[in-house]
């Protein structure tokens, strides 16, 4: 095993989530601090290739961040060598056939989620990488934010007890794009385009609760569209047809029930843009971005429910504050250290196309379960067809 730079082809970078988080917070900061350490001492540099449609935008962000390589021409870029692995950052919808091209290059494949608008394509690049024996990994960044690696770390040493139940909150007011710019990219709003919060954020929901808390094995979703009419980047309006909102309740192994609200049209009233609480039978936490209070049995106050008489208890002042104990680096970034561990010297990456593939079909549940009104079973050993 050398230690030559690892070439990455980085397709979407002049969009928000490429930019800010894959190449500036991670390629750029693991090159700045002298490459990734793998578990031999040494270091192996990051180099990448940034490709696009737009040569101008490249060529402006390439010589903003001195990087040598940029191109228009994704083909070429996946014939070349020197370019070991494809890092997609697209739309969704242009996403699969991208990641297709690349696996039959012989490309290593790391890629935002949701890998693909359905299931049955999420499966389909599963089977064609492992196939082609390609290595694989999807973006699985809510694991590190500091308030959940303190839930995690809860979880570990037996706080709650038995898990009985989790609740999460997520969202915050879109602007409608017309008095105010949206803050977000306007097809988000538009199904037609891969669009909608449901196949946005039901695939983070699996992993985070399938990592904590056990598989989800059925979901009971409804998701709608609160603001019907919105204004794109060009000022003109346009019919928002994707779901900007989903509340769905989620049954885990081992009879855990979660509860998730998903909304772009909320304001916010909560110390974080996401919470989750989790109540236990020994105790109980409410984790968001970066923080993480609790709450044990032995320390819980015992209201009592009397609507004549005003409550003058302060129930947030009985909540303690985890400490923050270990410094914590961006979630981005490290996972991108992560999959190139994988990829030079076959570390463990358990984040795959297959682990993608089973967010897809929560997605696809979630939807089919608002179009329905029932409650739909999640079949163990998903993804298969």
């Amino acid at each position: 095993m050398g230690t030559a730079p690892l070439g990455i082809v980085m397709n979407g970078v002049t969009g928000r989530m490429g930019y800010r988080q894959h190449l500036l917070r991670s390629i750029l900061a693991i090159r700045e601090q002298g490459g990734v350490l793998l578990s031999t001492g040494e270091r192996v540099q990051v180099r990448p290739l940034l490709v696009g449609r737009r040569a101008a935008a490249l060529q402006e962000i390439a010589e903003r961040h001195d990087i040598e390589d940029w191109t228009t021409d994704l083909d070429a870029a996946l014939a070349d060598e020197r370019w070991r692995v494809y890092a997609d950052f697209q739309v969704t919808s242009a996403r699969v056939a991208a990641i297709k091209r690349a696996i039959a290059a012989g490309r290593d494949v790391y890629t935002e989620k949701p890998t693909a608008e359905t299931h049955a394509e999420a499966v389909e690049l599963a089977e064609l990488a492992a196939a082609a024996g390609v290595k694989n990994g999807v973006v699985h960044d809510k694991l590190f934010l500091p308030g959940l690696l303190k839930l995690k770390r809860l979880l570990d040493s037996g706080f709650f007890g038995q898990v009985l139940s989790v609740r999460g909150e997520f969202g915050y007011w879109v602007f409608e794009g017309g008095w105010q710019p949206a803050q977000r990219p306007s097809w988000n709003y538009r199904a037609e385009d891969g669009g909608g919060i449901v196949v946005d954020m039901f695939p983070h929901w699996n992993y985070v609760l399938e990592d904590l808390f056990g598989r989800v094995e059925s979901v009971y979703a409804k998701a709608t569209t609160h603001i019907t009419s919105r204004v794109d980047e060009r000022g003109e309006p346009y019919a928002a047809t994707a779901d900007d909102a989903a509340y769905g309740v989620f049954e885990l192994e081992g009879g855990v029930v979660a509860q998730i609200n998903s909304s772009w049209a909320v304001r916010v009233d909560r110390d974080e843009l996401v919470e989750f609480q989790v109540d236990g039978t020994h105790g109980s936490a409410v984790a968001g971005l970066f923080g993480c209070r609790i709450q044990p049995r032995n320390a819980t106050p015992k209201p009592v429910w009397n609507p004549d008489v005003p409550d003058a208890r302060d129930y947030r002042a009985g909540w303690l504050e985890v400490p923050d104990n270990d410094p914590v680096e961006n979630g981005f970034k490290v996972q991108w250290e992560q999959f190139v561990r994988h990829v030079v010297e076959d570390g463990p990456h358990p984040y795959d196309f297959a682990s993608g593939a089973r967010g897809v079909r929560l997605a696809e549940a979630g939807l089919e379960s608002s179009r329905t009104g029932r409650r739909v079973s999640i079949e163990a050993g998903v993804p298969a067809r």
